[in-house]
């Protein structure tokens, strides 16, 4: 077996909320109700999760720098989470830079993403696309937006701006993104959360398995392998592997990233048990496509302009 990768790592994909503020509905929602999402009831992560709380869960794992992704900001008011964080000391390179949101067939789309773009730390564009015929499980609010042509232009801003877009969807929605993904070559697609394999049953996975593959084969999408508990809550090593295993597969290292999604997949497994999977299935790679897999694909994708670790070493600690 190869050495198993002990250099620096980047996150890509995790959130940082203050509820004080009353900015994000899904989780006050989730306060209100108890109601139970795609991931499960929502409970011990309805409390303020900011910087420190990040540096805490992730203290042991070599985190260098992080991508802050957008955490479901009220679409009531625009811009104020990339000014948020910009308020956040941010020295320790948690949230180094950001996916923002905007809607992207709203009346305003051009100019909220204009100015988000004049940010140099948003690297990226995320409008949630998940559509469930059950709400409870519901992210986008309708299922037709990939064939929206207002939505559609917006999205055509986001690659113009020179900003990725982080695409979330779940498995049955891949056709349509294979659409989407050919018909915007220009466009650099983020895949979250491994494709959402959120249907355990054998079609489902089947259903899974097909849709990763084809998006695999296209030059212009790359893969975040994050929150896989949020799909597999009765997780195990063994039921994980097999799902790595074809996001590896059908991408590549070298379109890959592991990825924290925290603190959601916080409610499934604790941090190091998230990368003590990421760390065990690479080790069967070898070195330097585990340094892909954990530092160089991100640092790539998300322009964070970090130095290549065989020149850094084991970095420094977030």
């Amino acid at each position: 077996m190869t050495e198993r990768y002990d250099g620096p790592v980047i996150d890509p994909h995790h959130h940082l909320w203050d509820l004080s503020l009353q900015r994000h509905p899904w989780l006050q929602k989730a306060w209100e109700t108890s109601e139970e999402m795609v991931f499960g009831k929502l409970a011990p992560i309805l409390r303020d999760y900011g910087i420190d709380d990040y540096r805490a869960d992730a203290a042991r794992q070599n985190i260098v720098a992080t991508v802050h992704v957008e955490a479901g900001w009220s679409d009531a008011h625009p811009l104020e989470e990339s000014r948020w964080l910009e308020g956040l000391d941010r020295s320790s390179a948690v949230a180094h830079r950001y996916i923002a949101r905007v809607p992207l067939d709203g009346p305003d789309a051009v100019r909220l993403l204009e100015a988000e773009a004049e940010n140099p730390n948003v690297v990226g564009i995320r409008d949630i696309l998940s559509w469930h015929p059950d709400a409870a499980k519901r992210f986008a609010p309708r299922p037709d937006l990939m064939v929206d042509a207002a939505w559609r232009a917006g999205l055509a801003e986001v690659a113009r701006l020179g900003l990725v877009f982080d695409l979330m969807l779940y498995p049955w929605q891949m056709a349509e993104a294979l659409d989407l993904v050919r018909d915007l070559p220009q466009t650099l697609f983020v895949l979250n959360h491994g494709g959402s394999p959120a249907d355990r049953s054998e079609d489902g996975m089947a259903v899974w398995r097909r849709g990763l593959r084809a998006l695999g084969k296209e030059p212009n999408v790359r893969l975040k392998i994050s929150d896989l508990v949020a799909y597999d809550n009765d997780w195990t090593l063994e039921s994980l592997r097999p799902v790595i295993g074809h996001c590896l597969d059908c991408f590549g290292p070298e379109r890959s990233m592991f990825a924290s999604d925290f603190p959601v997949a916080g409610l499934h497994a604790s941090f190091d048990e998230v990368y003590q999977v990421f760390r065990t299935v690479a080790a069967e790679l070898s070195y330097d496509e585990q340094r892909v897999l954990f530092f160089a694909t991100a640092n790539d994708t998300y322009r964070l302009g970090l130095a290549d670790p065989v020149e850094i070493g084991r970095g420094r600690h977030v």
